[in-house]
Protein backbone atom coordinates (compact mmCIF):
# COMPACT_ATOMS: atom_id res chain seq x y z
CA UNK A 1 0.00 0.00 0.00
CA UNK A 2 1.50 3.41 -0.98
CA UNK A 3 2.19 5.62 1.74
CA UNK A 4 0.16 9.37 2.13
CA UNK A 5 1.43 12.05 0.60
CA UNK A 6 -1.18 13.74 2.19
CA UNK A 7 -2.89 13.68 5.35
CA UNK A 8 -5.26 16.13 6.42
CA UNK A 9 -7.73 15.73 9.75
CA UNK A 10 -10.82 18.82 10.56
CA UNK A 11 -8.68 21.26 8.62
CA UNK A 12 -10.18 24.85 9.47
CA UNK A 13 -10.20 27.94 7.31
CA UNK A 14 -10.96 31.14 8.77
CA UNK A 15 -10.60 34.76 7.72
CA UNK A 16 -11.69 37.71 9.76
CA UNK A 17 -11.31 36.40 13.07
CA UNK A 18 -12.53 37.87 15.71
CA UNK A 19 -13.88 40.66 13.58
CA UNK A 20 -17.94 40.70 12.94
CA UNK A 21 -17.13 39.62 9.16
CA UNK A 22 -15.81 36.51 10.62
CA UNK A 23 -15.60 33.91 7.88
CA UNK A 24 -15.21 30.24 7.69
CA UNK A 25 -14.11 28.57 4.12
CA UNK A 26 -13.44 25.63 5.01
CA UNK A 27 -15.29 23.21 7.28
CA UNK A 28 -13.57 20.15 8.92
CA UNK A 29 -11.64 18.95 5.82
CA UNK A 30 -10.84 15.03 6.46
CA UNK A 31 -8.32 14.24 2.71
CA UNK A 32 -5.62 11.73 1.83
CA UNK A 33 -4.19 11.49 -1.39
CA UNK A 34 -1.49 8.32 -1.70
CA UNK A 35 1.75 9.02 -3.11
CA UNK A 36 1.71 8.77 -7.23
CA UNK A 37 -1.85 9.22 -7.27
CA UNK A 38 -3.83 11.72 -9.69
CA UNK A 39 -6.99 13.20 -8.29
CA UNK A 40 -9.56 15.75 -8.84
CA UNK A 41 -10.66 18.53 -6.73
CA UNK A 42 -13.71 19.44 -7.85
CA UNK A 43 -16.86 22.34 -6.92
CA UNK A 44 -18.09 25.59 -8.09
CA UNK A 45 -16.87 28.68 -7.59
CA UNK A 46 -16.64 29.45 -3.60
CA UNK A 47 -16.84 26.34 -2.80
CA UNK A 48 -13.38 26.21 -1.40
CA UNK A 49 -11.32 24.43 -3.86
CA UNK A 50 -8.55 27.40 -4.02
CA UNK A 51 -8.71 27.94 -0.07
CA UNK A 52 -7.60 24.12 0.14
CA UNK A 53 -5.09 24.14 -2.71
CA UNK A 54 -3.60 27.12 -1.17
CA UNK A 55 -3.12 25.47 2.21
CA UNK A 56 -2.26 21.97 0.23
CA UNK A 57 0.38 23.84 -1.50
CA UNK A 58 1.83 25.00 1.86
CA UNK A 59 0.80 29.18 0.57
CA UNK A 60 -1.23 29.34 3.96
CA UNK A 61 -1.99 27.48 7.08
CA UNK A 62 -4.90 26.29 8.35
CA UNK A 63 -6.52 28.55 11.38
CA UNK A 64 -6.97 24.76 12.90
CA UNK A 65 -6.77 20.88 12.55
CA UNK A 66 -3.46 18.69 11.12
CA UNK A 67 -1.73 18.56 8.14
CA UNK A 68 0.81 16.37 7.28
CA UNK A 69 2.61 16.41 3.66
CA UNK A 70 4.97 13.26 3.30
CA UNK A 71 4.95 12.49 7.34
CA UNK A 72 5.71 15.88 8.20
CA UNK A 73 3.79 17.71 10.69
CA UNK A 74 2.99 21.32 8.32
CA UNK A 75 1.03 22.98 11.26
CA UNK A 76 4.76 23.16 13.31
CA UNK A 77 7.03 23.79 10.34
CA UNK A 78 8.85 27.66 10.42
CA UNK A 79 7.88 29.55 7.80
CA UNK A 80 11.86 29.57 6.04
CA UNK A 81 11.18 25.80 5.76
CA UNK A 82 7.84 25.94 4.47
CA UNK A 83 9.79 27.86 1.22
CA UNK A 84 11.58 25.29 0.91
CA UNK A 85 9.32 22.82 0.96
CA UNK A 86 7.10 24.75 -1.74
CA UNK A 87 10.18 25.00 -3.67
CA UNK A 88 12.12 21.53 -3.44
CA UNK A 89 8.33 19.13 -2.77
CA UNK A 90 5.87 20.90 -5.26
CA UNK A 91 5.03 22.20 -8.22
CA UNK A 92 2.91 24.71 -8.99
CA UNK A 93 0.50 25.09 -12.34
CA UNK A 94 -1.87 28.08 -12.34
CA UNK A 95 -4.66 29.32 -15.06
CA UNK A 96 -2.42 32.78 -15.40
CA UNK A 97 0.44 30.78 -16.28
CA UNK A 98 2.71 33.09 -13.58
CA UNK A 99 5.33 33.57 -16.00
CA UNK A 100 7.76 36.24 -15.49
CA UNK A 101 7.42 38.53 -18.67
CA UNK A 102 10.65 40.14 -19.25
CA UNK A 103 12.55 36.56 -19.05
CA UNK A 104 12.84 33.67 -21.84
CA UNK A 105 10.92 30.76 -21.72
CA UNK A 106 14.66 29.11 -20.50
CA UNK A 107 14.95 31.61 -17.65
CA UNK A 108 11.25 31.17 -16.65
CA UNK A 109 12.21 27.35 -16.19
CA UNK A 110 15.32 28.13 -14.51
CA UNK A 111 14.25 30.48 -12.14
CA UNK A 112 12.93 27.61 -9.01
CA UNK A 113 16.20 26.34 -9.76
CA UNK A 114 17.98 29.42 -9.05
CA UNK A 115 16.52 29.76 -5.44
CA UNK A 116 17.51 26.47 -5.06
CA UNK A 117 21.09 27.57 -5.26
CA UNK A 118 21.04 24.52 -8.39
CA UNK A 119 24.50 25.67 -10.12
CA UNK A 120 23.84 27.64 -13.60
CA UNK A 121 25.10 24.66 -15.85
CA UNK A 122 23.27 22.23 -14.42
CA UNK A 123 19.85 24.83 -14.15
CA UNK A 124 20.29 25.52 -18.09
CA UNK A 125 20.82 21.86 -18.91
CA UNK A 126 17.39 21.05 -16.95
CA UNK A 127 15.71 24.03 -17.94
CA UNK A 128 16.40 22.57 -21.98
CA UNK A 129 15.60 19.07 -20.86
CA UNK A 130 12.06 20.25 -19.50
CA UNK A 131 11.43 21.98 -22.21
CA UNK A 132 11.89 19.07 -24.64
CA UNK A 133 9.79 17.21 -22.52
CA UNK A 134 6.86 19.64 -23.06
CA UNK A 135 7.29 20.17 -26.20
CA UNK A 136 8.56 23.66 -26.60
CA UNK A 137 12.74 23.03 -26.87
CA UNK A 138 12.15 25.18 -30.01
CA UNK A 139 10.73 28.32 -28.21
CA UNK A 140 13.49 28.39 -25.37
CA UNK A 141 14.29 31.80 -26.39
CA UNK A 142 11.35 33.44 -26.79
CA UNK A 143 9.20 35.63 -24.22
CA UNK A 144 5.95 34.80 -22.79
CA UNK A 145 4.34 37.58 -24.62
CA UNK A 146 5.80 36.20 -27.63
CA UNK A 147 3.94 32.53 -27.29
CA UNK A 148 0.52 31.37 -27.29
CA UNK A 149 -1.84 30.43 -24.00
CA UNK A 150 -0.94 26.79 -24.59
CA UNK A 151 2.76 27.51 -25.23
CA UNK A 152 2.90 29.65 -22.07
CA UNK A 153 1.17 26.71 -20.26
CA UNK A 154 3.65 24.31 -21.28
CA UNK A 155 6.39 26.56 -20.26
CA UNK A 156 4.85 26.53 -16.74
CA UNK A 157 4.86 23.09 -16.21
CA UNK A 158 8.26 22.75 -17.27
CA UNK A 159 9.02 25.31 -14.37
CA UNK A 160 7.01 23.44 -12.18
CA UNK A 161 8.94 20.05 -12.32
CA UNK A 162 11.99 22.45 -12.36
CA UNK A 163 12.96 20.79 -8.69
CA UNK A 164 11.51 17.65 -9.52
CA UNK A 165 9.14 17.79 -7.13
CA UNK A 166 6.89 14.75 -6.03
CA UNK A 167 3.81 16.86 -5.93
CA UNK A 168 2.43 19.12 -8.81
CA UNK A 169 -0.79 20.92 -7.73
CA UNK A 170 -2.71 22.46 -11.12
CA UNK A 171 -5.13 25.15 -10.48
CA UNK A 172 -7.80 25.06 -13.51
CA UNK A 173 -4.79 24.98 -15.69
CA UNK A 174 -6.51 24.66 -18.57
CA UNK A 175 -9.44 26.88 -18.12
CA UNK A 176 -7.95 30.08 -20.08
CA UNK A 177 -7.05 27.37 -23.26
CA UNK A 178 -9.39 26.13 -26.48
CA UNK A 179 -10.35 22.55 -25.84
CA UNK A 180 -7.28 20.88 -28.30
CA UNK A 181 -4.76 23.10 -26.38
CA UNK A 182 -6.52 21.66 -23.14
CA UNK A 183 -6.13 18.35 -24.39
CA UNK A 184 -1.98 19.10 -24.75
CA UNK A 185 -1.81 20.58 -21.64
CA UNK A 186 -3.73 17.42 -20.11
CA UNK A 187 -1.32 14.43 -22.06
CA UNK A 188 1.89 16.19 -20.28
CA UNK A 189 -0.22 15.71 -16.89
CA UNK A 190 -0.59 11.85 -17.63
CA UNK A 191 3.01 11.26 -19.01
CA UNK A 192 4.10 13.19 -15.96
CA UNK A 193 2.32 10.97 -13.39
CA UNK A 194 2.74 7.72 -15.47
CA UNK A 195 6.02 7.45 -16.39
CA UNK A 196 7.42 9.85 -13.72
CA UNK A 197 5.15 8.58 -11.12
CA UNK A 198 4.04 12.18 -9.75
CA UNK A 199 1.44 13.13 -7.44
CA UNK A 200 -0.81 15.28 -8.94
CA UNK A 201 -3.75 16.96 -7.24
CA UNK A 202 -5.63 18.81 -10.15
CA UNK A 203 -8.17 21.38 -9.49
CA UNK A 204 -11.04 21.88 -11.82
CA UNK A 205 -14.66 22.54 -12.68
CA UNK A 206 -14.20 20.91 -15.45
CA UNK A 207 -16.60 17.39 -15.24
CA UNK A 208 -14.95 15.95 -18.35
CA UNK A 209 -11.33 16.46 -17.42
CA UNK A 210 -12.11 14.90 -14.00
CA UNK A 211 -13.06 11.66 -15.45
CA UNK A 212 -9.97 11.32 -16.42
CA UNK A 213 -7.86 11.40 -12.91
CA UNK A 214 -7.68 8.13 -10.92
CA UNK A 215 -10.41 9.96 -8.00
CA UNK A 216 -12.80 12.59 -7.89
CA UNK A 217 -13.11 14.81 -4.79
CA UNK A 218 -16.22 16.70 -4.74
CA UNK A 219 -16.01 19.86 -2.72
CA UNK A 220 -18.74 21.95 -1.88
CA UNK A 221 -19.33 25.26 0.52
CA UNK A 222 -15.94 24.34 2.48
CA UNK A 223 -16.84 20.24 2.71
CA UNK A 224 -16.01 17.30 1.16
CA UNK A 225 -19.19 15.75 -0.04
CA UNK A 226 -17.94 12.78 -2.24
CA UNK A 227 -14.87 11.30 -3.50
CA UNK A 228 -15.36 8.33 -6.49
CA UNK A 229 -12.82 6.71 -8.47
CA UNK A 230 -12.57 6.69 -12.06
CA UNK A 231 -11.54 4.48 -15.06
CA UNK A 232 -8.94 7.28 -16.45
CA UNK A 233 -7.21 6.63 -19.61
CA UNK A 234 -4.92 4.00 -19.65
CA UNK A 235 -2.60 5.84 -22.13
CA UNK A 236 -1.43 9.27 -23.32
CA UNK A 237 -3.62 10.28 -26.05
CA UNK A 238 -1.10 12.96 -27.98
CA UNK A 239 2.43 13.80 -27.84
CA UNK A 240 2.74 17.46 -27.53
CA UNK A 241 2.63 19.54 -31.17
Amino acid sequence: MSENTITMRNIVKKYYIGTPNELEVLHGINLEVAAGEFVAIVGASGSGKSTLMNIIGALDRPTSGHYELDGLPMDTVPDKELSRIRNQKIGFVFQSFNLISRSTALNNVELPMLYAQVPSKERRERAQSLLELVGMADRSSHRPNELSGGQNQRVAIARAMANDPAIILADEPTGALDSRTGRLVMDIFHKLHQEQGKTIILITHNGELAEETERIITLKDGHITGSSGTTGPKEVLHEPA
